[in-house]
């Protein structure tokens, strides 16, 4: 084999290694952001879980990716990471008894039989205008000043049918969000003994600090959980607890401190409780984002 043939195969080799590479698209970006708040009713009626007594409203944002609203929250958002945020979910809840839902459909067929007499009515007038027209003959020129005769307008079209009173939607405060401004994920955390009406989860770095209530119901815990562990990085009891009869707010907000790492609690009529937390080698894993498309 001559030097030219050598020459050729290795530039064919060059240009099949370096092709796939040149075909590659950019990786897709997404645009993850919350909107505008704005205030809804709300009441311990629709959510006995997670209201407190005296309030009427609550202020929820859109979480907007790639300009399509994917959940709807309440409160602030926590930064984790420069990529990664936390904030907690609001829940809307179609509050409808069955025999409102159909009720309101019965009123529908009902209003949709009526329809038909109106577009009859609009027919015939139509139709009376359409005779008048087709009473001038084709080969007659109007007189000089008179207008040709006006086309027939079609009926007015049925307006929307406005939302029925039967229909009844409250709002609830949910879970906690884990959102990548990266890839668009979302993530609901399942973080250990939290419950919504009593646990307010103070965030420090990927910690998220409250007060818990264990599975029966029965006793208070002070909680540390971290978002990329399972178990919790602290769980002491605080107390015994009443489903039935007890403060609201059961906790108050707990206090983080640096250095040494260390977190207090404030159960309602009890002393401030600090505990130091240890870190632990559970890391944050982000993804590394969408694949390279190919075209």
């Amino acid at each position: 084999m001559n030097r030219k043939s050598w020459l050729a195969i290795a530039v064919m080799g060059t240009l099949l290694s370096v092709s796939p590479g040149m075909h590659a698209a950019p990786r897709k970006a997404h645009v993850v952001v919350l909107g505008a708040a704005r205030k809804v009713p709300y009441s311990k009626v629709g959510d006995p879980a997670g209201a407190l007594q005296g309030e009427t409203e609550l202020r929820v944002r859109a979480l907007v990716v790639d300009s399509a609203v994917k959940e709807w929250t309440t409160g602030d958002a926590h930064d984790v990471t420069d990529r990664s945020f936390v904030v907690r979910r609001a829940i809307k809840l179609n509050d409808s008894l069955p025999s409102e839902q159909a009720g309101d459909a019965s009123s529908t067929k009902s209003s949709e039989g009526s329809a038909p007499s109106e577009n009859s009515a609009g027919q015939s007038a139509t139709g009376e205008k359409a005779g008048a027209a087709s009473s001038v003959k084709a080969g007659d020129k109007p007189a000089t000043g008179n207008k040709a005769p006006a086309a027939a307008k079609p009926a007015p079209s049925a307006k929307p049918k406005a939302t029925s009173a039967a229909e009844h939607w409250v709002w609830q405060r949910g879970p906690w969000l884990l959102v990548d401004r990266v890839t668009g994920h979302i993530v609901a955390l399942k973080l250990p003994d939290y419950d919504p009406g009593v646990s307010q989860v103070s965030w420090f770095r990927d910690y998220g600090a409250y007060c818990g209530v264990t599975a029966s119901g029965k006793s208070l815990y002070a909680v540390v959980a971290q978002v990329a562990a399972r178990k919790a990085v602290l769980a002491k009891k605080l107390s015994a607890f009443d489903a039935e009869s007890h403060a609201e707010p059961v906790c108050g907000l707990p206090e983080w401190q640096r250095e040494p790492l260390k977190v207090t609690f404030h159960p309602t009529g009890k002393e401030a409780v600090g505990f130091e937390v240890i870190p632990g080698s559970v890391v944050l894993v982000e993804e590394a984002g969408d694949e390279a498309e190919t075209k």
